[in-house]
């Protein structure tokens, strides 16, 4: 199993429990070796196997190289979680760069339509492959469209969900199942980047259950849609948002 964006949070949380139920994985990082270093010290020691790769997977290069070295060390992939991505400081459309936008797209959907493409033509039977699942790390933000906060944000992720119910439909009759989870709320540090790290206590008493969710939590949904467990299933979202 390819992780990308490992290093931390979601992935991190995804990595641990994938290696716990028997996946091999691949901690993917862009740019904290330590963080993604930490990760596969703490799957070994519990007996799992693991490595660590660096790539900046929303450009086109290095996401060729991360699966050509993928393939080197654990040989045939049979799941990709694309779920490397990136929030920038809260803001209205008015105040959004051309920069910023770039960043954003490419690091969130860009990022996730190349991964799938090198995935495909490894786990496709149309190219040899034996099958396989994708989950795509999407958000709520999709559906609600963040506003006055993350326009830019929900926009790059509503592209994800287009793209894996399409993708979903194009793949089935080639092996490999297509899903996504859409997260929100969820205590790890991307709410920092975004400029207000204690967001979730602000808006709390807003999600029905009263709290935010935990990243271990948005891992079990993926592992179920990356398993055999969920063997009937593609093109379908998950919610992990308390409710809201």
């Amino acid at each position: 199993m390819l992780i990308t964006g490992a290093s931390r949070g979601i992935g991190a949380a995804t990595a641990s429990l994938a290696a716990a139920r028997g996946f091999s994985v691949a901690v993917n990082y862009r740019s904290d070796k330590a963080a993604a270093e930490g990760v596969v010290a703490r799957i070994r020691a519990d007996g799992g196997r693991a490595e660590a790769f660096q790539a900046d997977v929303s450009k086109e290069g290095d996401v060729k190289r991360l699966f050509a070295e993928v393939d080197a060390v654990f040989g045939h992939l049979t799941s990709l979680i694309n779920n490397a991505g990136i929030l920038e400081q809260q803001c209205r459309m008015e105040g959004m760069s051309r920069q910023r936008l770039q960043r954003i797209f490419e690091a969130n959907t860009f990022s996730a339509f190349l991964c799938c493409r090198e995935a495909i033509m490894r786990m496709a039977t149309r190219y040899g492959g034996t099958g396989g699942t994708i989950v795509n790390v999407s958000s709520i933000a999709s559906r609600t469209g963040a506003p006055f906060e993350y326009i830019d944000y929900a926009a790059s992720k509503g592209a994800v969900d287009a793209m894996t119910i399409g993708l979903a439909k194009e793949l089935a009759g080639e092996g490999i199942r297509v899903n996504a989870v859409r997260p929100a709320f969820i205590h790890t540090d991307i709410h920092a980047s975004g400029g207000e790290p204690d967001r979730i206590d602000r808006i709390k008493d807003s999600i029905p259950l009263k709290r935010g969710g935990l990243a271990s939590e948005v891992a079990e949904a993926i592992l179920w849609l990356a398993s055999e467990q969920s063997s009937y299933s593609t093109g379908i979202f998950i919610d992990v948002t308390g409710g809201r």
